[in-house]
């Protein structure tokens, strides 16, 4: 992993969830009125969600699991819900406010919000580790950095996201550049799949871990891979 360029990254995804997007994105996450093209990325990422929660046990009592780039706690709060010990964790102090002002009182002793990196070794160990769409935004070998450091404190499994290289996203990716930065997200960073598992078997592989079940959600201007990684 490039500390240069994965700090200059976190640095741009802190800025832009913390202060340019952060209205924006309370409404993505609500039941408020969002515009056509909103309302298919809050599609394809409940439906993202659920695919990673159908990956986990039903039951999770017993076991700790990390949400890491938690946003407003959408996903830790459905793993609290099953039983699970959750801590849960992102960059935006703002997001990480809201998150627990949203998490029911009853689940309040099972989530434990914490704001920072997601690859922060001080979160400790976990039975199960989930980055939905926190990875996105990083090139392979930040993204290859974050696994090894998120393999080595998990027991059970790894489940994350990434932007699947597709036309339209590099389309996308090509249009985004053309707006002045102050007032553009932080470029998604397509990867290959192919080329992703390969990196991810020969550099995982040998500490145990295993490429497990994959599935690509398409939702109007949403799409995101997700992929599984076990412990042999």
């Amino acid at each position: 992993m490039s500390a240069s360029s994965y700090e200059q990254t976190r640095s741009e995804l802190e800025t832009y969830f913390d202060q340019t997007a952060v209205e924006a994105w309370k409404r993505l996450t609500s039941d408020a009125p969002v515009g056509r093209i909103r309302r298919t990325v809050r599609a394809g990422r409940d439906q993202m969600r659920e695919t990673l929660l159908s990956w986990l046990p039903e039951d999770l009592s017993g076991r700790r699991l990390l949400d890491a780039g938690c946003g407003t706690g959408a996903f830790a709060l459905e793993a609290a819900r099953r039983g699970a010990q959750v801590v849960a964790t992102d960059l935006s102090p703002t997001l990480v406010e809201l998150a627990s002002e949203r998490l029911p009182e009853e689940l309040r002793g099972q989530v434990e919000f914490r704001v920072g990196d997601m690859s922060n070794a001080d979160l400790g160990d976990f039975d199960h580790v989930v980055a939905m769409d926190s990875l996105i935004h990083y090139q392979l070998e930040d993204v290859m950095g974050v696994l090894h450091q998120m393999t080595s404190r998990a027991r059970r499994s790894v489940l994350f996201t990434f932007a699947p290289s597709t036309p339209m996203l590099a389309a996308m990716h090509t249009v985004g550049r053309l707006f002045p930065r102050g007032n553009r997200a932080p470029a998604i960073q397509p990867v290959a799949e192919d080329a992703l598992a390969r990196t991810v078997s020969l550099e995982l592989g040998a500490q145990g871990w295993s490429v497990g079940r994959g599935y690509r959600v398409k939702s109007g201007f949403y799409t995101s891979q997700a992929m599984e990684l076990t412990a042999r």
